[in-house]
C-alpha cells in the first residue's frame, strides 16, 4: 500500500487522465460522457486539443512526474497507434515520465484490427483494458455490444502476440435474463485467457441510459448476491485476489492508476468531461476541475482560452473526510491513518464520530496500524461511506 511520504504536491508523482470521447454506438446502460462516431475515425484534430489542453494545465504541475496515465472513452482504441504516438511523444517533451509508468489504454475487443496492439506497444502503451463485460453472444447482444466472443478471444491473442501481458479484462454480472450458471461460465471463461486483472462488477441502472428509462429484466437482489460469492470464490481460486469492490488481480498487477484514486492521490484530466484533482496546498487547497462534456465545445474553448478551462472548484475542508473516505473505504485493506493525515492535512481526529459509530455498528475494524472495512461493511459500502457525509 502506498506510503504517506508521496502526498501528491509539487516535485512529486502524478497521475494523468485523458479522455477519448467516441464510440462507434452507445451502450444502453452506459453513462460515461461518449458520443456516437460520425465518421470513419476520430479527428486528429483532437490530439491537437489534448496538448493545448495540457499546456494550459502546466503551470499548476510543473516540477512534477506522471507515473500513470490511463486513456478511457468512450473507445480510445477507435484513435490510431500513430496518433498516440504523437501525443506522449509531445508529453514527454512537456513533462517527466517515470522509467515505470504504467500507461493504460481502454479496448473494445470488436474495434482492434489485427495487428494493431503492436501499433500500441510501439506507441508507449504497456497496458490494456479490454472490455469483455460477457462471453455470452446472447448477452453481449442485449447490452448493445457491438463485438462477439470470438472477438475477445482474438483480442487476447492479439495482445500476447504483441508482448502486452499486462491486461485487463473487464466483466459484469447480473445481465438481463442471465442465470447462475451463465455467470459462473462468464467469470471460468475469462479466468481461462489468464488475465494479469479482471474487472468483476454489477450492471447497475445508471440515470439518463436507456436501460434506466426501459428497465430489462434482472437477476434480483439475492440471486445477485449468490452470483457474486460464488464468482469471486471462483477467482479468488483461480489466482484473483480482490483488492477493491470490482477489482481482482495476481500478484503485483494492480492497477496502479486506479490505486491512485482510492488513495485519494492526485490527476490532471485532459480532454472532453476529464476530472482532475490536484493538491496546491493543506487543507485548503485541494482542486476539483470538470472540462467541458461536448467534444465540439470542449476543442473550441480550448483553442481560444489563454487559461486552463472548465469548472474549477476548491474542495471544502468540511468535505475532506467524506472525499477521502468514498475513496479509501472502497479498497479491502482500507489505508493506514497516517495516509489520511497526509493527503487532508487533518488530524485523524476530523474523522469522529462517523469512525466511531461505524466501527459500532461492525463496519469498520482497526488494521495495519489503519483503518479497514469489514466483512458487512464491504457489502453495505454505501451505508458506510455515506455515515462520513459532512
Amino acid at each position: 500500500m502506498a506510503g504517506s511520504d508521496d502526498i501528491g504536491m509539487a516535485g512529486s508523482s502524478l497521475a494523468l487522465y485523458i479522455h477519448m470521447p467516441w464510440c462507434v454506438r452507445k451502450c444502453p446502460y452506459c453513462d460515461f460522457n461518449s458520443h456516437q462516431l460520425k465518421s470513419a475515425q476520430p479527428d486528429g484534430a483532437y490530439i491537437d486539443a489534448l496538448l493545448r489542453d495540457f499546456d494550459l494545465e502546466a503551470p499548476l504541475v510543473s516540477g512534477r512526474r506522471i507515473d500513470t496515465v490511463f486513456f478511457g472513452g468512450g473507445t480510445p482504441s477507435l484513435f490510431s497507434p500513430e496518433e498516440f504516438a504523437r501525443l506522449l511523444q509531445a508529453l514527454r517533451q512537456r513533462i517527466e515520465f517515470a522509467s515505470d509508468a504504467e500507461i493504460t489504454m481502454e479496448a473494445n475487443p470488436g474495434t482492434i484490427e489485427r495487428g494493431r496492439f503492436q501499433g500500441y506497444r510501439d506507441a508507449g502503451i504497456n497496458r490494456v483494458s479490454l472490455g469483455a463485460q460477457s462471453f455470452s453472444q446472447p448477452a453481449l447482444a442485449r447490452l448493445g455490444r457491438i463485438h462477439t466472443a470470438d472477438d475477445t478471444h482474438r483480442a487476447v491473442e492479439e495482445l500476447r502476440s504483441a508482448g502486452i501481458e499486462n491486461f485487463n479484462l473487464d466483466l459484469m454480472y447480473a445481465l438481463p435474463q442471465q442465470t447462475f450458471e451463465e455467470a459462473l461460465t462468464d467469470v471460468q471463461t475469462a479466468c481461462a485467457l489468464a488475465p494479469s486483472h479482471i474487472s468483476y462488477y454489477q450492471l447497475t441502472l445508471e440515470p439518463g441510459t436507456v436501460f434506466h428509462s426501459r428497465p430489462p429484466p434482472l437477476p434480483d437482489d439475492e440471486a445477485a448476491w449468490q452470483i457474486q460469492i460464488e464468482c469471486q470464490r471462483l477467482l479468488a481460486a483461480a489466482g484473483y485476489e480482490q483488492y477493491e469492490v470490482s477489482a481482482y488481480a495476481r500478484r503485483g498487477a494492480q492497477c496502479r492508476h486506479n490505486l491512485n484514486y482510492w488513495l485519494f492521490g492526485d490527476y490532471l484530466g485532459l480532454g472532453a468531461g476529464a476530472h482532475g484533482k490536484l493538491t496546491l496546498g493543506l487543507p485548503s487547497r485541494i482542486l476539483r476541475s470538470a472540462k467541458p462534456k461536448q467534444p465540439r465545445e470542449f476543442q473550441h474553448v480550448v483553442g481560444d482560452s489563454n487559461a486552463a478551462i472548465g469548472e474549477r472548484n476548491l474542495v471544502d475542508v468540511r468535505d475532506l473526510p467524506f472525499e477521502f473516505m468514498l475513496n479509501a473505504l472502497r479498497l479491502n485493506d482500507g489505508f493506514p491513518t497516517r495516509l489520511f493525515e497526509s493527503r487532508t492535512g487533518l488530524p485523524v481526529a476530523a474523522l469522529e464520530p462517523a469512525l466511531s459509530a461505524a466501527q459500532t455498528r461492525g463496519l469498520i475494524e482497526a488494521a495495519n496500524n489503519g483503518w479497514r472495512p469489514t466483512d458487512l461493511g464491504r457489502r453495505f459500502l454505501n451505508d458506510l461511506q455515506g455515515g462520513f457525509l459532512a
